[in-house]
């Protein structure tokens, strides 16, 4: 028999935070968060995007053992800024039982008829920040630190359930060398001109935090076309600004200024932790903290995570001042190896960027829905 559980104590989140670590022992593709953080991520007072959500973290038990997890989650930003009745469903585990699923996902499907709500998604996090999706192809292939790891009879499961798939997402990755840097100093220093703009480059952290907010500001006007974008809240910019930035190395952050120091284009690149974050495998200490500070200087790999450009200059070309600053950072670290984070494959414009590098697409990962009668 199955039973699910809300979860409720302390100790109930720990299990829920560390199922995955049994779901996914011995698995070489899958990259373990810090548990600590992960916790702290279902902490109201850690976690300022909790504030406009009702969450509900589930676990399955058959007999008296922990089979699955899952967190139904209503985003009221969401449902009433965008009109999305959607209660989103993330963090989603299970052993390779479709009934484990159907008694999770049913559980899920009974909190957003609580809540008024007409459909079911997911996998997806609280927020567009978040992991999305479940992983449809390249299990074979590592995970990175910002995206979810799958089994693949995770979809095969919503499958035989009746869900049906409803964005797709691609992840790609290609080699530096086929970078030609040359082209993209040619075409910054003209466009830079033609303009009258200008790269801003950092060597301290403490220089980045005062153009956060103008940042996320961008972020926010960048995306805010996009299906179901909820805008970044100001409570959301200062918990960015003290939880993720110390990880970027300065270096990895480039904006396009106007004459007047207006930000008109940003990309943010991250070193590969996923390799670090194994060996840490969820613990900063004793040697956790080691890795990953060890990934942040030395790793080969860089990770692009966020880019965007204000809508009047899209088009425009201003995004190889960016490319042109990033082959001069790239190559005086001796990066072999440019990893996208999951795009959407209907967003052209940013495949764009990329496609003169001989990209691979080597992972995709998808939501599916269900209608709540």
């Amino acid at each position: 028999m199955i039973e699910v559980k809300v979860v409720s104590t302390k100790k109930e989140l720990e299990q829920f935070v560390k199922f995955q670590f049994e779901i996914f022992k011995n698995n070489d593709f899958w990259v373990p968060p810090l548990i600590f953080d992960e916790m702290d991520t279902f902490d109201k007072s850690k976690n300022p995007t909790l504030k406009n959500c009702d969450i509900r973290l589930l676990l399955a038990y058959k007999n008296h053992k922990i089979v699955g997890r899952v967190a139904a989650v209503v985003n009221w930003e969401e449902v009433n800024k965008l009109g999305k009745s959607k209660t989103r469903f993330g963090w989603f585990d299970v052993i390779d039982d479709v009934e484990v699923t159907k008694a999770l996902l049913d559980e899920v499907y009974k909190f957003g008829k609580e809540k008024g709500m007409d459909h079911v998604e997911g996998p997806l996090g609280f927020s567009n920040l978040d992991k999305v999706g479940v992983l449809i192809e390249g299990f074979d292939q590592l995970s990175t630190a910002i995206s979810w790891y799958s089994m693949p009879y995770y979809k095969e499961h919503f499958e035989k359930l009746g869900y049906q798939q409803e964005k797709v997402w691609q992840e790609t990755i290609f080699s530096f060398d086929n970078v030609n840097g040359d082209a993209f100093l040619r075409a910054s220093s003209l466009i830079a001109s033609r303009y009258n703009i200008s790269t801003k480059n950092f060597k301290k952290t403490a220089e980045i935090l005062p153009y956060v907010n103008d940042m996320f500001q961008l972020f926010n006007e960048t995306y805010s076309k996009l299906e179901s974008f909820v805008a970044v809240t100001p409570e959301q910019i200062e918990h960015i600004k003290h939880k993720f930035i110390r990880f970027i190395n300065p270096e990895y952050i480039k904006f396009v200024l106007d004459k007047d120091n207006n930000i008109l284009a940003f990309a943010i690149v991250m070193p590969n932790f996923a390799q670090a974050l194994q060996k840490a495998k969820g613990k900063l200490f004793p040697f956790g903290w080691w890795h990953i500070l060890d990934a942040k200087k030395n790793s080969k790999e860089a990770v692009f995570y966020l880019i965007g450009v204000t809508p009047e200059y899209q088009n425009k070309g201003i995004t190889a001042l960016i490319m042109a600053d990033y082959y001069k950072v790239f190559t005086e670290k001796g990066i072999k190896t440019c990893i996208s984070t999951p795009e959407l494959v209907d967003n052209h414009a940013i495949h764009n960027l990329w496609k003169n590098f001989g990209p691979k697409v080597n992972k995709m990962r998808a939501t599916y829905i269900k209608s709540i009668d």
